[in-house]
């Protein structure tokens, strides 16, 4: 009963508390792909990703209501960073839809033509900005002004303030009127009230993200999971567990429900099975303190972390096959990044394909014997099978007419035909393949079968195709693992190294396709075929993840083609349509959502691409 009675006490005084408006709320995930044209139809950086914007403390004045109810303590405000446009996950600052509506849009407009290099203050940098789209398109003058001229109805009154906050108050609705008459920021005692039309004052630094070498992140069987999507990276910090039994409190008090920064003593923690809770306490925490135990929870969340990044790894690299790596910041190539170590699994026991493949295969291996080369007729040849009537009428046509001619390449044989055609599919053996896509099957599991079906088909059909896989720990070592080379056969010791795979650690995917691409061009075909199947954006343990993985990865795919190769990328992963037109183009890429479909859908989709 004390309960219930706190949560509709709760719920009232925060319902009165609350200034903003629910009923007529916009989310980003429901405008997010427009966004996204909309941002870079303006100009603005195609390799940054549309995400959820993280709550930051808010430090204006709150009411006493709004005290009272801990309501307004954090707000969503929007900023851009190195690797993506944050926006807040929820905008219901007006009562008009519209109007929560165009601020999205505006918020866009302004991130795609903020100036990086602008050193000014907050106020000056916001000004300048909005004076630089107004100009550029002054089709967007009466959706500001109509933005403006609703929140200024929404802000405090001067005359209500004090001195030095009143001054502030005026400079900002006067910079908000009249872009580019502040020059300066008048100092007050306290932060005024945030202002949604601008971008973030002061917005949180972004960290890369840094996991354990041995952290198994993969999930059991039985567990409860979830994914948060509406929220952006979590900042994080790596903590060492606390001795147990030693902590200061020892017993969980029932009717105390509190969560606060972390502090370094054993706290007595006990399961919780309840993912709303779960979900609650990792929305309001600014700062997640994350540590190693042995224990495994049922209720389990997936979210990204901000962790700080681990100092690059700079030793020189002096063995193996050596590749340049993208430096997106310098915009330079640098030679000798990144050292490739192949490998094969000697080891591997020849197997016959498994069980519940064959009528799959079966099935399969009937359509594409349909694509097999046809046999032609070779004329003019010095031996065969039959007669050239054609040669022969020829040279007797020849000889008749006084021609000096040899009886020669008078035959035809029938052979099959030869068709200008390579494949290599290279393959991500990364750490996240070990996560379950439902009860009885982990992504690698996806990943061997389709292989499996695919080396089925190409089999039938005669093309040359090779099979490669690939993980990394950093630059050095890039693991690739030959599981077929053109000139093998495929049989039983190609389905050993197939049924042998298992993830490895994480994705170097730029260092990967230029292996690929190398190895390609050194195949004689007219047509050659890049197909990289993956399951998430590039990554790795330094500096690799976010921003630079994905434009090394886009260069080494400009790279590829401007050999003359083909690339295409097929992904499970659901997030794929925010970076791959950005690394891959508009259409040379797929995202398969169902990764159970995937077996049967990559051999179609060679099938199409040949």
């Amino acid at each position: 009963m004390e309960e219930w009675v706190g949560q509709q006490w709760h719920r009232l005084i925060t319902r009165v508390a609350d200034k903003r408006y629910p009923d007529a709320a916009v989310k980003l995930a429901d405008e997010q792909n427009t966004i996204g044209m909309f941002f870079r139809a303006l100009g603005g950086d195609s390799g940054l990703q549309i995400e959820a914007s993280d709550a930051t403390t808010n430090r204006s004045r709150r009411s006493w209501m709004q005290k009272l109810a801990g309501a307004n303590s954090k707000i969503y405000l929007a900023w851009r960073d190195e690797r993506s446009l944050r926006l807040p996950p929820l905008i219901a600052w007006f009562d008009d839809a519209s109007l929560n509506r165009d601020l999205y849009y505006w918020l866009a407009a302004l991130a795609a033509n903020a100036d990086a290099f602008d050193d000014h203050e907050w106020i000056v940098r916001n000004q300048h900005t909005t004076q630089r789209i107004l100009k550029k398109f002054p089709g967007l003058a009466a959706r500001y002004e109509r933005l403006v001229s609703h929140h200024l109805q929404q802000r405090p009154n001067p005359e209500t303030l004090q001195h030095d906050e009143a001054e502030a108050e005026r400079a900002i609705q006067l910079a908000l009127l009249q872009p580019g008459s502040v020059t300066a920021m008048p100092g007050a005692s306290r932060r005024l009230q945030a202002v949604p039309l601008w971008l973030h004052p002061d917005p949180p630094a972004v960290a890369t993200n840094q996991r354990n070498d041995d952290s198994n992140d993969s999930g059991q069987h039985g567990e409860d999971m979830r994914e948060i999507d509406d929220i952006g990276r979590r900042q994080a910090e790596q903590v060492d567990e606390p001795e147990s039994d030693r902590g200061l409190i020892t017993v969980r008090l029932e009717n105390i429900f509190t969560m606060g920064e972390f502090v370094n003593v054993d706290r007595g923690t006990e399961e919780e099975e309840d993912l709303d809770r779960a979900e609650n306490v990792a929305r309001d925490l600014d700062k997640l303190s994350i540590s190693k135990t042995g224990k495994t929870s049922k209720a389990r969340l997936k979210f990204d972390l901000d962790l700080p990044s681990a100092s690059e790894d700079d030793n020189v690299l002096d063995d193996g096959l050596l590749l340049p790596e993208w430096d997106w910041k310098s915009k330079t190539l640098k030679p000798d990044r990144c050292r490739i170590v192949l490998m094969q699994t000697e080891a591997a026991t020849p197997c016959p394909l498994p069980a519940h493949l064959m009528r799959t295969a079966r099935k399969l291996r009937s359509q594409f014997q349909a694509l097999a080369q046809a046999k032609v007729w070779h004329r003019n040849q010095a031996d065969g099978q039959d007669i050239d009537l054609d040669a022969c009428i020829r040279f007797a046509s020849d000889r008749k007419a006084g021609i000096p001619v040899t009886a020669g390449n008078l035959y035809r044989e029938l052979r099959s035909g030869d068709r200008d055609l390579c494949c290599l599919l290279l393959a991500d053996l990364s750490l996240s393949t070990d996560s379950w896509v439902y009860d009885k099957q982990r992504v690698i599991d996806v990943i061997r079968d389709s292989l499996y079906l695919f080396a089925e088909c190409l089999h039938a059909t005669g093309d040359r195709y090779a099979l490669y896989g690939f993980s990394s720990r950093r630059r050095d070592p890039i693991r690739v693992h030959a599981i077929k080379d053109f000139d093998q056969a495929y049989g039983a010791v190609v389905r050993g190294r197939i049924d042998a795979i298992k993830p490895g650690y994480y994705t170097r995917l730029g260092a990967g396709i230029r292996f690929a691409s190398q190895r390609l061009l050194s195949e004689g075909n007219g047509k050659r075929l890049l197909l990289v199947l993956t399951d998430g954006k590039p990554n790795d343990l330094d500096q690799y993840e976010g921003r630079y993985g994905i434009e090394d990865t886009r260069q080494s795919v400009i790279a590829a083609r401007q050999a003359g190769l083909l690339p295409f990328c097929v992904t499970i992963d659901r997030k794929g349509c925010e970076y791959l037109p950005h690394i891959f183009g508009k259409s040379d890429y797929v995202v398969i959502r169902d990764p159970k479909r995937l077996p049967k859908e990559l051999p179609r989709l060679y099938a199409m691409l040949r």
